[in-house]
């Protein structure tokens, strides 16, 4: 079978004129360019230079051969050479865990600044984890902490708060009087009357936010479990529905005016956001961008 080889050798023979120079281009030995020389000569049955002092002269068939063959080696070349300059270029990769909803409002619009290859994932707090902790994941954003993996750090990257929200044509009237009486009784059962949104059928951030304020797990009507923050956000800005939502996912739809809060609840309800990493795994250097990425992007959550 003919060697590829064989005819990067013919070529550089061709064009340069001497075997000397044609080993110094391939950066081989003068030696093994005559034997590769010889073995093409072999396989295709005609000689293919007349070998005179000082210079190698190509034959007839030499001159076909290489107007044949020279296009094909050319693209083999320059193909050979974009690769090793992608793999001597190739920027380091990063795999991040994020809320999707997070990741769209506060991220996204900055994947640009990045040096390094992004790869996201969007999960809840505990799958992300359980991806840090098999290695699929580099770096996460989660909302809870897990003593069990002793190794992951978590790094405070701010304070959320849970309030109650709905659409700003919603009629609250009667539900302002009783929050100003402050019967936590009467306010529980008018809340328990509406319609509700939530991401799931737990409703943990409701019980987060019940719990801080009633002391008691929520008994609600549930209009639908919907597991995409921003989608709870949408129908509630187009019913009479409620929802529980943090500042930080909703803060977009409040400075629009999509909806309005409508009440903070007496105690508030708040949420630690994490940075989580294995710190043994990770390099100093992919933190570090990592971390001036997730800041940029908060910037104008916390100058609101």
């Amino acid at each position: 079978m003919v060697n590829l080889e064989w005819y990067r050798t013919f070529k550089a023979i061709y064009q340069n004129g001497t075997l000397t120079k044609a080993a110094q281009e391939l950066l081989l030995s003068q030696p093994n360019v005559s034997v590769q020389l010889a073995a093409l000569e072999s396989y295709i049955g005609h000689a293919l230079f007349i070998r005179l002092p000082r210079k190698m002269v190509p034959t007839d068939y030499a001159k076909q051969l290489y107007t044949q063959v020279v296009e094909s080696i050319d693209n083999l070349e320059r193909v050979e050479a974009e690769f090793k300059k992608t793999i001597l270029n190739k920027n380091t990769t990063i795999k991040l865990g994020s809320p999707a909803e997070f990741f769209s409002i506060y991220l996204a619009k900055n994947v640009s600044q990045l040096k390094s290859y992004l790869i996201v994932e969007y999960g809840l707090a505990s799958e992300l984890i359980d991806k840090l902790v098999s290695k699929e994941l580099d770096v996460a954003i989660i909302t809870q902490r897990n003593a069990t993996h002793e190794f992951l750090t978590y790094e405070p990257l701010l304070t959320e708060s849970f309030n109650i929200v709905c659409s700003p044509e919603f009629d609250s009237s009667e539900f302002d009087s009783l929050v100003e009486s402050a019967d936590l009784e009467q306010i529980e059962k008018w809340l328990q009357a509406q319609q509700w949104y939530a991401y799931n059928s737990n409703l943990v951030l409701v019980r987060r936010f019940w719990r801080e304020n009633f002391k008691k797990r929520p008994l609600l009507k549930l209009q639908a479990a919907i597991p995409d923050n921003n989608a709870i956000l949408e129908a509630v800005a187009n019913s009479n529905g409620l929802a529980v939502s943090s500042d930080l996912i909703a803060g977009r739809a409040l400075d629009n005016g999509t909806v309005r809060v409508l009440w903070k609840g007496f105690q508030p309800a708040t949420n630690e956001l994490y940075i989580a990493h294995d710190k043994t795994k990770i390099e100093p250097k992919l933190l570090d961008e990592i971390r001036n990425f997730v800041n940029l992007g908060l910037q104008s959550f916390r100058d609101r």
